[in-house]
């Protein structure tokens, strides 16, 4: 009877293991990882990207201006491999994919760092606008997980990461098409990783907070706990290393917001307001 009471307890041990494990498979050894960077000529990719580098990953970099990340290249080293691309259009990623399998035979890990942000009030909403954040944020980090999943798959190995941002937690002031753009991104992680972790495949989902980027300079208010690019590349290597699906910072700020979420709507409009001050 001890001896079937010590199974019992066991069982148990390990029901509470399997539930405190790690939701993706840790990344901590850099070295020769190949790494492909979307969004990497400035913000949070190019801070990335150099973190990443210095730990002796292998890079492969991509956005639109070839400029940019030439300049990034020079401080990732020789081994770099750039592929200039438009994220909205699907040819281009493929072509970057291929040019990065005919270099390396293969990719680790995908991250999708390219988007693009415009504070807009209700009353400031334009198609053309609506259109172009949607085309970058959305089906950009779509096509870019469609073109590296088959091959994934194929290696039963790899993982993808998307960057997010606490903007699509909830409904937030000049925010009318960026933070539903990144509420459909944190969607399409969710089932990414539904989908793809049974297979043993890593998705990752970074939720940054105010990061000081060309993009966070358009805005005209007061942005709490604001971080640079860097301390955001380390934050986010530190979720990897961890295995979260969701990487969050900085947590003060973020923990917040993840709160804000269970008040009544009663409640949180007026104190949304109240502390945006808009």
């Amino acid at each position: 009877m001890r001896g079937l009471g010590l199974v019992a307890v066991l069982l148990q041990v390990g029901r509470v293991m399997a539930w405190l494990a790690p939701l993706n498979p840790p990344i901590r050894d850099w070295q020769g990882k190949r790494v492909w960077v979307v969004g990497a000529s400035s913000g949070i990719g190019a801070a990335l990207a150099r973190a990443l580098a210095a730990r002796g990953a292998r890079l492969g970099l991509s956005a639109r201006s070839r400029s940019g990340l030439e300049a990034v290249a020079l401080d990732c080293g020789i081994d770099t491999v750039l592929a200039a691309m438009d994220v909205t259009r699907p040819e281009d990623f493929a072509r970057a994919r291929d040019t990065l399998l005919a270099h390396w035979g293969g990719i680790d890990l995908l991250v999708l760092c390219a988007g693009t942000y415009r504070p807009l009030r209700a009353w400031e909403l334009e198609s053309t606008l609506i259109r172009e954040t949607l085309d970058t944020n959305v089906f950009g980090a779509m096509v870019g997980a469609a073109a590296v999943i088959p091959h994934l798959m194929q290696r039963g190995q790899g993982a993808i990461a998307l960057v997010g941002s606490v903007a699509g937690y909830g409904g937030l002031p000049k925010a009318s098409v960026y933070g539903p753009s990144k509420a459909a991104l944190i969607n399409f992680a969710e089932t990414l990783h539904l989908d793809l972790s049974p297979k043993g495949l890593g998705v990752y989902l970074i939720d940054p907070g105010f990061v000081l980027t060309p993009l966070t300079a358009r805005n005209d208010f007061h942005m709490p706990a604001l971080i640079s690019a860097e301390e955001a590349a380390q934050e986010i290597i530190a979720g990897f290393a961890r295995g979260d699906f969701e990487i969050h910072f900085p947590r003060r700020f973020t923990r917040v917001l993840k709160l804000l979420q269970w008040l009544p709507r009663r409640w949180y409009f007026p104190l949304i307001r109240r502390l945006t001050g808009l």
